[in-house]
């Protein structure tokens, strides 16, 4: 009988773990081994911001299966047949000999472990910035169930009233909701222009932005952090940027990751250009004996072509499943991602798959055409129905789609996965235009927003529609253009909230045949509405009447980022 196959796993939060299961699914043979550095596997670090905030009230909740099940080392030999040994670090990788050395962290002895085949999920760690004063007490990053123990020890013990968050992406504006549900005052600090700088365009980011500032949270962008100051007993006290200082009690620092790939490099594995580590489409890294995956490993982006680095939970799940497969005989293949985000920011659902316009055009990708284009995620008759802003990118001429990113309170995930599933299958808006996805007046508008944002750009692209940006129209103010707003919106809807603008002026919808008698014809017009539905509506009635110069306003009064005048 063949010696059963030693496989030894580094890693054991999501792709090692994953890799383990499935490969003890294929081979029930083999010899398994996760070695953990820290206390804790197979724990959900996405839940953590809910973890702080008391949604989720107990952080065995994070290290369990849904039926309560912990993800020890019993779960692991009882329910697997995997040997998951924590506290041991993985010091050195012998190559030649196929062995791994690991320290145990309890009591310092050296071990040493063989292996057939070895699977690389040291994960990323925090990017933990150089500025004066980062190590005093109450300055947390956030990665690990342990620090988010010492985050609820902080609150309890000190009970601190102010907060500031570096970093305005994902992690740091879910802790904005969590630290504002604990009774915080919160301000984000954010060194780019925007919030969710790289994940959404400027105009999504702004609305976001205005939502965010409602629920109380302070946003301070294009602020870079430049020191930390204490108090007399070693605690931080204030924020420092070059623009002012901001007191804090409580501070989390979140502006990034970077790939755990030391151990990797130290043993002449080879690291890509992202800084992780480089695989091949069955998730090799240089040596064909040793497989990588998760934060540690670089992805292969669908759309752009090449290797991208990117932290996700969900991804490295995916590799672990694949890596699984290989190890026992398998030639799974990694077909790529396409670059998918999405979460929770109080109560609007915030996300993006594919490219924004902004890094398409940095891509050098110059021939797109965009839609703004919110609404309603079900029927307006039937009771919840809420708005849900979407912004699609795709290329023109041949509308081949490039991205989607969702910000609203409505069910924007829905449409997110629908455009995740599109660009993975290389969809066009033509194609996605005529899109037979599931209809009752509960769960979607006889039109999914998805659809008829595709319907949009169509339009653009076929030439019907002519749309300007809402910063296009603001660039047009500042260059001092002679043109007219034109508000098509009921006067109801106009006394409730206005566009404030020099050249903004209302006629209702159901008005504006007999009213545009008396406009002059040799203006530009650019009509809106709240969504921009009667805006184009408004459009192609001037057009009818003769006037030559008509666009309306992508996204209408919703998607307007500058200042509103009620």
């Amino acid at each position: 009988m063949a010696e059963s196959l030693k496989i030894v796993v580094v890693g054991g939060v999501a792709a090692g773990p994953k890799a383990a299961a499935r490969a003890r699914r294929c081979d029930p043979r083999a010899e398994i081994t996760i070695l953990e550095k820290g206390d804790y596997t197979s724990y959900a670090a996405c839940g953590i911001p809910f973890l702080i905030s008391g949604q989720t009230k107990e952080i065995k909740d994070l290290l369990a299966t849904p039926v309560g099940a912990m993800r020890d080392a019993s779960f692991f030999k009882n329910v697997k047949d995997i040997r998951l040994l924590t506290g041991k670090e993985v010091t050195a990788i012998d190559r030649a000999k196929k062995q791994v050395w690991a320290r145990d962290r309890a009591s310092g002895q050296e071990e040493i472990y063989p292996y057939d085949k070895l699977v690389l999920a040291t994960g990323a760690t925090p990017v933990k910035p150089k500025i004066p004063g980062i190590d005093l007490a109450n300055i947390f990053q956030v990665r690990q169930p342990s620090d988010a123990l010492r985050i609820l020890k902080a609150l309890e013990e000190t009970k601190p009233q102010r907060a500031v968050i570096i970093g305005a992406g994902a992690i740091g504006l879910e802790f904005c909701e969590a630290l504002r549900r604990r009774g915080l005052e919160v301000t984000v600090v954010e060194a780019l222009e925007q919030i969710f700088p790289g994940l959404l365009d400027f105009e999504m980011a702004a609305i976001l932005q205005r939502y965010v500032e409602e629920q109380g949270v302070q946003v301070k962008t294009a602020q870079r952090v430049t020191g930390f100051a204490g108090d007399s007993q070693g605690r931080v006290a204030r924020v420092i940027t070059a623009q002012g200082e901001y007191p804090a009690e409580l501070v989390i620092v979140a502006i990034g990751v970077r790939p755990n790939v030391e151990l990797a490099r130290q043993a002449g594995l080879e690291v890509g250009q992202t800084g992780a580590l480089a695989v091949d489409k069955y998730l090799r890294t240089s040596d064909p004996d040793i497989y990588a995956g998760g934060d540690c490993a670089e992805n292969f982006h669908r759309i752009l072509d090449r290797p991208v680095f990117v932290s996700s939970g969900e991804l490295a799940n995916v590799h672990g499943r694949i890596i699984g497969t290989n190890l026992t005989g398998g030639q799974a293949r990694y077909q790529g991602m396409v670059g998918t985000f999405v979460t929770k920011v109080f109560d609007y659902t915030v996300g993006a798959t594919g490219l924004t316009e902004a890094a398409a055009r940095r891509e050098g990708r110059t021939a797109l055409v965009t839609g703004l284009v919110p609404a309603l995620d079900h029927a307006h008759y039937y009771p919840g129905a809420k708005f849900v802003g979407l912004k699609m990118v795709a290329e023109a001429p041949g509308g081949r789609l490039l991205g989607v990113q969702v910000v609203g309170p409505g069910d924007g995930a829905k449409r997110l996965d629908v455009a995740a599933a599109a660009l993975t299958l290389g969809a066009d808006v033509h194609t996605i235009s005529q899109f037979n996805l599931g209809y009752s007046p509960p769960y979607n508008t006889a039109i999914d927003p998805l659809v008829n944002a595709a319907q949009v750009v169509e339009n653009k692209l076929t030439g019907l529609a002519q749309a300007l940006s809402p910063m296009e129209v603001q660039k047009l103010t500042e260059q001092g253009k002679d043109f007219m707003l034109l508000d098509v919106r009921t006067p109801a809807e106009f006394k409730e909230v206005r566009l404030k603008h020099p050249k903004a002026f209302a006629v209702p919808l159901g008005k504006l045949r007999e009213k545009a008698q008396d406009f002059p014809k040799d203006k530009l017009y650019v009509t809106f509405c709240k969504f921009s539905l009667r805006g184009y509506e408004a459009e192609k009635i001037l057009e009818s009447l003769g006037f030559e110069q008509v666009k309306f306003m992508d996204g209408g009064l919703v998607h307007w980022p500058y200042e509103l005048e009620k």
